[in-house]
């Protein structure tokens, strides 16, 4: 059984794996999975929890993929794995990866697998936070029971979720838009813990994988084997 943890700024997510094949997943630290795994793999852009011992993913490990980018060293482990996991969901097909979590990661791969970077964003809450923290009036918003982003906004708060949420689709379609001009053949993958709030705001077309970096993890390890 492979074993995969996607360590973030915010929550732990793992996936228990028997080959390709995603067998459970949940939330937290899994210390029996751990204990049981024949092989774990985790990237973490946040803190690993005291305690825990596991193989993290760096560029210097054998990849599924090329990296053509001028900054490896500095290259963020789960974009890294989101790129893996879009290849091996879609071999032989340019992809776009929108990663949407406490930064927004937009990450192109080509047909010939080579990874070539992208774009990173504030996320939903971030820019939330930064409306609130640097301004003397502005409310912070919790995006608690909101459904999607309002067009026009009729009061500051529907008008600070029009300028959030509005704002970073009308960012994340432009991008979308350009890709798809160097290949018309785009995927567009999408992952990530505001990825439902992006569908709910329009992100429709787009493939939503919630596992995605945790597959792309996955892969590493069975490239690896």
């Amino acid at each position: 059984m492979n074993l995969t943890l996607d360590i973030g700024n915010t929550a732990v997510k793992w996936a228990a794996f028997e080959e390709r094949e995603l067998k459970d997943c949940g939330y937290g630290v899994p210390e029996e999975l751990l204990r049981k795994a024949d092989r774990t793999l985790a990237c973490a852009s946040g803190k690993l929890p005291a305690g825990i011992r596991v193989q993290r993913l760096t560029t210097n490990m054998p990849l599924p993929i090329q990296l053509d980018y001028k900054t490896p060293e500095t290259l963020g482990a789960d974009r890294v794995a989101d790129a893996c996991g879009a290849v091996s969901l879609h071999p032989g097909e340019p992809c776009l990866v929108i990663d949407a979590g406490t930064c927004i990661t937009v990450d192109f791969v080509d047909a010939k697998g080579i990874y070539h970077g992208g774009a990173i964003m504030p996320g939903l809450k971030m820019n939330l936070q930064a409306l609130h923290t640097y301004t003397a009036k502005l409310p912070l918003i919790d995006l608690e029971g909101v459904e999607k982003a309002p067009v026009l906004g009729r009061s500051t708060e529907e008008s600070i979720l029009a300028g959030t949420l509005g704002a970073t689709m009308l960012a994340l379609a432009g991008y979308v838009a350009l890709y798809k001009e160097k290949a018309p053949r785009l995927r567009v993958l999408l992952t990530g813990g505001d990825a439902d709030m992006l569908i709910a705001s329009g992100a429709t077309g787009w493939e939503h994988v919630p596992h995605l970096t945790l597959i792309g993890l996955n892969e590493i390890l069975t490239y690896n084997e």
